[in-house]
């Protein structure tokens, strides 16, 4: 190979052993699996589907979101980033669709808005890849910490068991088991050495799931019932139904999915240390709709990229996309497998709440570190930065805040991530695009945050390793 070729190869297109790369796709899909598989079960209890119908809607998510992932990882002509993002479906249109169910709307008038609402984000897609120059170190640091901040409560809500209507919601054992986990990656990242210490995740989990067999949390017996291999049957529920209240309100979900993908390309592309230009994001969002508009035919609905997954290739290093798409290609044998489907969602939800808390953690650090790179000098920077992860946590620590708000403003805002984005970016564009009424001396803000900073000659002094006017370097 050439020097040339050499100096240009990407990180993400590293190429590892099939070994690796099949155990770094086992631990990303593991990862996201709990989230995949949530969205299409809380539309099957709110639609009233039987176990067999809840099934199709699992089992077609699994397949859709390893196309989705391929598709994403691996890219085709106009389609895919070629970044290790995996890809699945969305939670974020479940209150739109839970209002479609409950204003008397099914499955079929759901797949309808789906595929319009996508068909328009495709077309808008290039555009949103025109505002990268608005996403500088002060707008990506701040949307990445917003993103793993907002998904603690999630990590949380898992550890305790992930049915709050569960009576052993919060018990001692469930969050004793995520415990367990949780110290068992901390062990392995601490003592593990070389590919150990990089797939702590997956041992935690599988150690965890052991435990959990043990104590009789966890159960394999029903493995075994169900077919062993289905296809999803295309419009399994019906033709698609198109209703325009429908198709606005999807529409309103799309532009947030968006947004989010866009801050995840973002934030891997940080982690990766790759360059990330307008025609990657274009095509990134081009995959996120094109998979969205096929995943109603087979009955999954919106396909975007998973936060934490971006947390999970910051804490193994493991920068290659290809790894990524071997997951894709286990969710696609997942999806055609229901067997082995059964025996994944076995593996229970406070072990997956247990490694999450490391995995959404990592994104938070990641954040933090592309926030250390903001010149902070410049007074409007800090106050970029407060207010918009302040204005991204309101619908975190108080989740009806906006209840008594339009649906399509609740839809919007009521996400962390998508809220601390749209701040950050419009502060962005005010604050240091827009010159006029700038001042030019900081504010208030940020001068009485210049006290907080510590000084690390000052700690030295505490421990006894320095003393006022010694140089502490120089012993």
């Amino acid at each position: 190979m050439s020097s040339k070729a050499l100096t240009n190869r990407r990180p993400e297109d590293e190429k590892l052993s099939f070994g690796r790369t099949l155990l770094y796709g086992l631990q990303h899909m593991l990862t996201m699996y709990g989230s995949l598989i949530a969205t299409p079960l809380v539309i099957a209890g709110a639609a009233g589907l039987s176990p067999a119908e809840s099934g199709s809607l699992i089992t077609a998510s699994l397949l859709m979101g390893g196309i989705a992932t391929l598709i994403q990882s691996l890219g085709i002509p106009f389609f895919g980033s070629e970044l290790p993002l995996v890809q699945g479906v969305s939670f974020a249109g479940v209150a739109t669709m839970i209002a479609i169910i409950n204003g008397g709307g099914g499955l079929p008038e759901i797949f309808g808005a789906v595929i319009v609402a996508s068909a328009i984000g495709l077309v808008v897609a290039p555009f949103f890849a025109q505002v990268v120059r608005f996403f500088p170190p002060v707008v990506t640091g701040t949307v990445i910490t917003t993103i793993g901040l907002t998904l603690m409560p999630v990590a949380a809500n898992w550890a305790m068991g992930g049915n709050s209507e569960s009576t052993d919601y919060g018990s001692v054992d469930n969050i004793g088991l995520a415990g367990f986990t949780l110290l068992i990656v901390l062990l392995l990242s601490k003592a593990g050495t070389g590919i150990i210490s990089r797939l702590s995740i997956l041992l935690a989990m599988v150690l965890g799931t052991i435990l959990a067999l043990i104590l009789g949390k966890t159960d394999f017996s029903g493995v075994g019932d169900g077919p062993a291999f289905a296809f999803p049957m295309p419009f399994a529920f019906g033709a698609p139904v198109f209703e325009i209240a429908g198709i606005v309100a999807m529409l309103i979900v799309v532009l947030v999915t968006l947004t989010e993908t866009t801050a995840d390309i973002l934030a891997v592309g940080q982690i990766v240390d790759t360059k990330i230009d307008r025609k990657r994001i274009a095509d990134g969002l081009r995959a996120d709709m094109a998979s969205s508009i096929i995943s109603p035919i087979f009955g999954s609905f919106t396909q975007t990229a998973f936060a934490q997954n971006v947390g999970l290739v910051a804490i193994t290093g493991i920068k290659s996309r290809y790894a990524v798409a071997a997951s894709g290609g286990l969710l696609v044998v997942l999806g055609l497998l229901p067997i082995l489907g059964r025996a994944v969602a076995a593996v229970p939800t406070p072990v997956i709440g247990g490694a999450a808390v490391v995995l959404f953690g990592t994104i938070v650090a990641a954040g933090i570190r592309t926030l250390g790179k903001v010149d902070y000098s410049n007074s409007v920077n800090f106050i970029v930065v407060a207010a918009s992860i302040g204005f991204g946590m309101i619908p975190i620590v108080s989740p009806g805040f906006y209840d008594q708000f339009p649906g399509w403003f609740a839809i919007i805002f009521g996400s962390g991530i998508s809220s601390a984005a749209i701040l950050a970016i419009t502060l962005n564009i005010l604050f240091n695009h827009v010159k006029i009424g700038t001042p030019s001396n900081p504010s208030v803000s940020a001068r009485g945050a210049e006290h907080l900073a510590i000084d690390e000659s000052e700690v030295a002094k505490l421990d006894g390793t320095g003393t006022p006017g010694r140089d502490t370097n120089s012993q």
